[in-house]
């Protein structure tokens, strides 16, 4: 179970960077086909959605950080990670979130993201 905690914190990480958040091509490597996300907002949005708006975000220069991070397995190639995130600009305040994501092992062999939420925090 270490090994996959390290895995996916690793891969959590990884959409925390702003290169990736950028690129239709690594974030289609890091969410499934079928990915749902309920965002901050209480918005709902699909890969579509995802690789759409991602792409033009303003906030994707943010520097963001994760701490409490825990991951626990659901079922054979489920998994379920929490931890809270700061989210810091250089113009606003920091937004901090609890987030939970559904990861998912897939056919291929790849544990890719299935679901993700955030909720805002004090």
């Amino acid at each position: 179970m270490d090994d996959l905690h390290a895995q996916l914190k690793d891969l959590e990480e990884r959409l925390f960077e702003p290169a990736v958040r950028g690129s239709r091509q690594m974030l289609v490597e890091l969410l499934s086909a079928d990915f749902r996300e309920i965002g901050s907002s209480g918005r709902l949005f699909d890969l579509a959605d995802v690789l759409t708006e991602l792409a033009a975000d303003p906030e994707n220069i943010a520097s963001r950080t994760l701490e409490d991070f825990d991951a626990r397995l659901l079922s054979q190639g489920i998994a379920l990670v929490t931890y809270r995130a700061s989210r810091a600009s250089p113009d606003k305040a920091t937004v901090r979130t609890l987030r939970s994501s559904i990861w998912r092992l897939e056919a291929d062999g790849k544990w890719r993201m299935l679901f993700h939420q955030g909720t805002l925090t004090r």
